[in-house]
């Protein structure tokens, strides 16, 4: 694994905050996070930051073995993540 993706972490924890506001919330899943950042932008038109502190291992290991860091090296080339091969259609 690449050592930039090997945080110790086994949960996923989201922080959502509000630049003009007090909004802050935390979330343990990154689709949660998401849809509060849309639901107070789209409420308030307010601007919205997250800052994601830590990832469930799954997801850490999915991004490291994807080589989501952008670094060739980093990617388990063993991994269906990286570039998979289609599924086979029935003839």
């Amino acid at each position: 694994m690449c050592e930039d993706h090997d945080t110790g972490m086994d949960k996923t924890r989201v922080t959502v905050q509000c630049r003009d506001c007090s909004f802050e919330t935390v979330h343990e899943r990154l689709r949660d996070a998401r849809t509060a950042v849309d639901d107070h932008e789209s409420s308030t038109g307010h601007g919205v930051d997250w800052t994601i502190e830590s990832l469930d291992s799954g997801v850490s290991q999915a991004g490291a073995d994807a080589g989501v860091c952008g670094r060739p090296d980093c990617a388990n080339e063993d991994s269906p993540l990286v570039d998979p091969a289609p599924p086979e259609t029935e003839s």
